[in-house]
């Protein structure tokens, strides 16, 4: 198994853990191959990315995926598209060995030791990568009408950079 970490920044040699938030264990964090898409947006953008669960009820499957044949979706806020656009990311590859699950919801695994890539490589062109894992993408001018219906749903969800999210 891979696990993935994505950056901005071109030139990472090593990872070192650290905290993040009001953690107090330093840690390195990466993502599994499934909810690696998540990520593959600027850094701040607001997003809310959903998916059905083995216990999602029918009316949740259909409210959400029932316009489209994914059973995946992300959703940005309009004024983070041009952003998106134009943006790109730096892939981070790692082996597994000595990472451990730490969310399986989110699919984020963790290290508490220093841990050196085995492979970088750029994402240039974010829309056409989201797309091409079969994702749809949705913009809005906000996501917070869409988290309350989530919140009250039976579906996954992973909401990540809310803080930035319009108010």
């Amino acid at each position: 198994m891979k696990l993935y970490h994505f950056s901005e920044e071109p030139d990472i040699k090593i990872f070192e853990p650290r905290t993040i938030y009001k953690q107090t264990d330093a840690k390195v964090w990466t993502i599994d191959e499934y909810h690696a898409p998540h990520y593959y947006f600027p850094r701040e953008c607001p997003r809310v990315c959903v998916w059905p669960k083995e216990d999602t009820i029918e009316v949740d499957h259909e409210k959400f995926f029932g316009m489209s044949k994914t059973n995946r979706l992300v959703a940005i806020e309009s004024g983070w598209y041009d952003r998106l656009r134009k943006g790109h990311v730096y892939k981070y590859t790692f082996d597994a060995d000595g990472f451990e699950l730490n969310e399986p919801n989110a699919g984020y695994y963790i290290s508490t030791r220093t841990v050196v890539p085995v492979d970088v490589e750029i994402i240039d062109d974010l829309i056409s990568a989201i797309i091409e894992e079969g994702i749809e993408l949705r913009v809005t001018p906000s996501l917070l009408p869409l988290k309350e219906r989530i919140l009250a749903s039976t579906v996954n969800f992973s909401m990540i950079r809310m803080r930035n999210a319009v108010q």
